[in-house]
């Protein structure tokens, strides 16, 4: 009987995917392969210090991206642009935590979860490339900016840090920022997209969740305050401070209470 192939190989592939669509099919495949038992977890797999990407859309500095309205029939096709492309980015960042960190000592459920979040991301770009096809657009018609990854690349070789920035983050800051473009929506009448992102919007609370979950089990383990370790990993690998107003029920409910968050916040954004 031949081995089975790992997790890590095919979270491997998840990455070197250049193509938009393809990659998340396979993410949905890989997902169901583990779920099945068809993988192990696996080590020894180097993974890609960056994913492969399409073609288009042009990927430009976050400085260099032209400012947008969001409002009227473009302004709905840039918002939706933007979505799909941080939902596509969102796919790497959870098969690149499965594959990278799959020789830590952790309980198979760590894998469970971030399996299970590369699926979700995987389906919400789905359904903002539908709804992208709905507007008479598609993934890549506008450019987009290529400061994601930097999280990654800044947190590689720290399970803690990856944590902290990627679901404890950057991913709260979609509970922060979604609440106010469902209402954009509904009120230019498109109820179909404002319900795409209630979707997101609720699968992403879980998703911040397994964050906290896992980042307050590994402080556990190495008998550090989680609080304090937090703060001093988000210092050391993101840039910048965290802008409020914060979603404080969403990150309530995440498991992320304000005293991870609030000594992180940008001053000048206070009211």
């Amino acid at each position: 009987m031949s081995e089975k192939r790992s997790l890590a190989a095919a979270a491997r592939e998840v990455l070197l995917c250049g193509d938009a669509d393809g990659k998340a099919r396979l993410a949905r495949d890989v997902a169901a392969a583990w779920r099945e038992g068809r993988l192990s977890p696996g080590t020894g797999v180097s993974m890609p210090d960056r994913p492969n990407r399409p073609q288009r859309p042009e990927l430009r500095l976050p400085r260099d991206m032209p400012r947008r309205s969001f409002k009227g029939e473009r302004g709905r096709v840039a918002l939706l642009h933007s979505l799909a492309h941080i939902e596509l980015n969102a796919i790497d960042l959870a098969f690149d935590l499965a594959g990278r960190f799959a020789g830590a000592t952790m309980p198979r459920e760590f894998f469970d979860d971030w399996v299970g979040v590369g699926e979700d991301e995987a389906r919400h770009f789905a359904m903002l490339q539908a709804r992208l096809s709905a507007h008479g657009a598609t993934y890549g018609d506008l450019p987009a900016h290529d400061g994601l990854w930097q999280a990654a690349e800044e947190t590689r070789h720290d399970l803690l840090a990856r944590l902290a920035v990627v679901p404890m983050v950057l991913e709260a800051r979609g509970l922060d920022v979604t609440p106010p473009m469902i209402d954009r929506l509904r009120a230019a009448g498109d109820h179909e997209s404002a319900t795409v992102l209630e979707t997101i919007y609720t699968e992403e609370q879980a998703h911040v969740g397994a964050g906290a979950r896992w980042f307050i089990f590994l402080c556990g383990e190495e008998g550090i305050d989680p609080e304090a370790a937090f703060h001093t990993l988000v210092r050391r690998h993101f840039r910048g401070a965290l802008k409020p107003p914060f979603n404080c029920a969403a990150r309530g409910a995440a498991g992320l209470p304000p005293g991870f968050y609030e000594p992180l916040a940008d001053p000048s954004c206070r009211g």
